[in-house]
């Protein structure tokens, strides 16, 4: 039974903004201006650079392949099963990893407020999240929405508010610790953009989503690429070196300075949006890789069963959420650095897709949208 597509240009660019913007923006700034200085804003705008090379091959993937499983898809039709079977196991674990953390993020915020244990807030939220997608991919894709829209408003706002209280003396030295650190920083900050390309694997459920997904995509990126160098911006020129560098809620502390406690509350409140959009995006996401795997034979036939209410892939969804409260209990570390170094392989195929397809000459590859200056982009 085909997915039902319910999606429309809004939802697609929610869930990819939602999936990017979480801990990259609410925790990394001041671990990264520790190892960068102020430069560390030119850092967020190398990495985001650097995932437009990611986002334009998946965008001419998509545009041509508009299949659930994204990645995987693409990957088995262009280099064959086996690679495509590994990258789309390994994705849908990253992702699914990647879930968990943020829901781990979102439960210490929240256990400020009513005192449960994390992790059981972490299982809590997880079974939430699980029970929205499986009703429907609309009312998903709509609590997205909602998560996204408020989540941008009150960035501009900090923004808007916070560059008055600017101090350019915070920018002085801008590279102190060279030019070398600011390239190793944009590596470091690069898992910020890593939510952008879980939006291909949902492009089975997009209304005319050769055209819509690219389009998509593309606006989400600039915009979260604009929203990340502004904010880190104003964060480096409110707080400066000696309180960035040691914090780990930097968002929330910009915001003290210059709107008070209350400004702490909001912003701490816009970081636990931030890991809920990403949570929602994530199990949206990564239950479409089983769904994929499954028929293509590579996993039990049940994977890919479809409610016929719902017309959601069910059994791929409760398991996804399965792992990702499993994952609750991993180490943090361990759970961010495999999420990371699959991220990085993903990027790596979706250029390689590019260049096999068009290289090959198959007669069917026609896509919607064309990667611009190929094969420059895919190579660098």
């Amino acid at each position: 039974m085909k997915l039902k597509k319910e999606l429309n240009l809004l939802d697609v660019f929610c869930v990819a903004t939602g999936a990017m913007i979480s801990s990259g923006l609410f925790i990394l700034p001041g671990l990264a201006h520790a190892q960068a200085g102020p430069a560390v804003v030119i850092s967020y705008v190398l990495a985001g650079l650097l995932a437009t090379t990611g986002m334009l091959s998946q965008a001419e993937l998509v545009s041509a392949m508009p299949k659930a499983g994204g990645d995987y898809f693409y990957v088995t039709r262009s280099m064959g099963p086996a690679l495509g079977t590994i990258d789309g196991i390994l994705t849908w674990m990253s992702i699914a990893l990647k879930s968990s953390f943020a829901l781990i993020g979102m439960a210490a915020f929240s256990s400020l407020l009513v005192g449960m244990d994390i992790r059981l807030i972490g299982i809590i939220l997880c079974a939430f999240f699980v029970i929205v997608n499986l009703i429907g991919i609309k009312g998903a894709g709509r609590f997205q929405v909602v998560f996204v829209v408020v989540l941008i408003i009150l960035l501009i706002f900090y923004v808007i508010k916070g560059i008055p209280s600017v101090d350019i003396n915070n920018f002085k030295p801008f590279a102190q610790y060279g030019a070398l650190a600011v390239v190793s920083t944009a590596g470091f900050v690069f898992v910020s953009y890593g939510g952008l390309l879980k939006v291909a694997s949902i492009a089975e459920e997009v209304k005319q989503s050769a055209k819509t997904v690219p389009l998509g995509m593309i606006l989400s990126l600039a915009v979260t690429s604009i929203l990340y160098a502004l904010v880190v911006f104003v964060t480096v020129g409110v707080l400066g070196a000696k309180e960035l560098d040691s914090s780990l809620t930097p968002i929330s502390d910009g915001a003290f300075v210059f709107l008070g406690k209350y400004g702490r509350i909001l912003f701490g409140s816009a970081a636990i949006l931030a890991f809920v959009s990403t949570a929602n995006a994530g199990i949206m996401a990564a239950s479409r890789y089983p769904l994929a795997l499954s028929r293509d034979h590579l996993l039990p036939k049940i994977f890919g069963r479809v409610n016929l209410k719902f017309k959601t892939p069910d059994i791929s969804i409760f398991i996804t959420g399965i792992f990702i409260a499993a994952a609750l209990f991993l180490d943090l570390t361990l759970l961010v650095k495999i999420a990371s170094a699959v991220l990085i392989f993903t990027f790596i195929f979706s250029c390689l897709c590019v260049i096999v397809m068009r290289e090959s000459g198959v007669h069917n590859y026609q896509p919607r949208f064309r990667s611009p200056l190929y094969p420059w982009i895919q190579i660098a």
